[in-house]
């Protein structure tokens, strides 16, 4: 899927441009095909860094200020770090403490107007669109708990394995489905994208599965659950998903400048992978959820639905769990232990949410595998933002 609303154009000469006027640096031109996962990785690395302690406003719906005191010297030392490469290859670090984006700073191919590429954090987005699909009406928390084929009509039930029937919207939030299918089923169903077109996905997934086992399964991070999703987000809302969120959860957060690609197989909107967001609008999901699902004084996002998305539901060790596509960790700083909500993204992507400090933490970056800003991160900034 294509934004209506990006206008890039990638050039070898624009590419190399870097803006000498203070401001963030930023891609010019004129083309929304130019967004993508290909295209980023040929952005060349800044010649300098940017790093402001008082982001410029911009008037998209974030509050500016200016970060102070040792909260200042905390981030700064953190954001010379990366720009030092010590934690690694990292293109964006932003900071926003109570409501307001206090710190703002561009690395390698860091830009403040290009969309960054998002692997699982567009399953956390997927999420928020079940839970705006519920504020207006269009789904109930009770169908949390409703068998996700009961919603999609085109399914034919008398075909599917065994305990397909059972699988609920939630435990496909929670990676719970149970669905199983081995890589030569795979490869043989690929063979014929005809027939996992629209809700053809899903009853694939519904009919080649190995026998699906009763609740309580065993969590898989997997894609086939996001999937589930996302199609009845689908077939619940008016019109299309993709207008949904367009219109419903993107525009309603002043989003316009991004990109989420269509799955080829389903024709829907990508639900494991395939968004692509700035980080100044990576901070606004992180105060939407911080806020219980307000933005700007209006609900969302209904409160007790946030809630749940961003629980514990699977304890995946005695630090980290699993709700509805967001991950949950605690971490020890000094003799306490605090909480975190993240949204999490391989190449090392991040939205990190400190409740006990009102905090959201943005990191973009292109490393292998998720980097180490897990481990990093929570030490050498939450303390100075704790009990202020």
């Amino acid at each position: 899927m294509k934004t209506r609303h990006l206008l890039l154009f990638l050039s070898a000469s624009a590419l190399a441009a870097e803006p000498s006027n203070g401001l963030a640096p930023e891609v010019p031109g004129l083309n929304a095909a130019a967004v993508s996962y290909a295209l980023e990785a040929k952005l060349p690395d800044l010649e300098k860094p940017f790093l402001t302690s008082k982001p410029q406003e911009l008037k998209d719906g974030l509050t500016v200020g200016e970060l102070q005191g040792a909260q200042k010297d905390a981030v700064l030392k953190f954001a010379h770090e990366i720009a030092d490469g010590k934690h690694g290859d990292i293109d964006s670090l932003l900071v926003a403490h109570h409501g307001q984006l206090l710190f703002e700073s561009y690395y390698r191919r860091g830009r403040q107007n290009y969309p960054h590429y998002q692997m699982s954090i567009t399953k956390s987005y997927t999420a928020m669109a079940v839970g705006r699909a519920i504020q207006l009406g269009h789904l109930k928390m009770s169908d949390l708990d409703r068998p996700v084929w009961t919603f999609l009509n085109e399914l034919q039930p008398a075909k599917f394995v065994d305990g397909a029937k059972d699988v609920t919207l939630a435990q496909a939030m929670n990676m719970k489905s149970g669905v199983r299918i081995d890589d030569a089923k795979i490869g043989a169903l690929v063979k014929n994208p005809a027939a996992l077109k629209g809700q053809g996905q899903i009853q694939a997934y519904f009919q080649h599965s190995a026998p699906i086992p009763a609740a309580p399964r065993t969590f898989k991070y997997q894609s086939s659950d996001p999937c589930m999703a996302m199609q009845v987000v689908q077939a619940s809302v008016p019109g299309s998903a993709e207008e949904f969120i367009r219109k419903e959860l993107f525009g309603k957060l002043g989003i316009t400048n991004y990109n989420w690609e269509t799955d080829t197989v389903s024709g829907q909107p990508k639900s494991a992978a395939g968004a692509g967001v700035l980080s100044r609008d990576m901070v606004k999901w992180g105060l939407l959820v911080l806020d219980k699902g307000k933005w700007h004084g209006e609900q969302l996002i209904p409160a007790e639905y946030v809630a749940k998305a961003t629980s514990r539901l699977n304890e995946n060790s005695a630090t980290n769990g699993y709700g509805f596509f967001w991950w949950t960790d605690d971490f020890k700083i000094g003799d306490k232990s605090y909480h975190a909500v993240e949204g999490r993204g391989a190449g090392g992507q991040f939205i990190f949410m400190f409740p006990e400090a009102d905090l959201v933490v943005v990191v973009t970056a292109h490393q292998k595998g998720m980097g180490t800003m897990l481990k990093e991160l929570p030490p050498a900034l939450l303390p100075a933002f704790l009990g202020r």
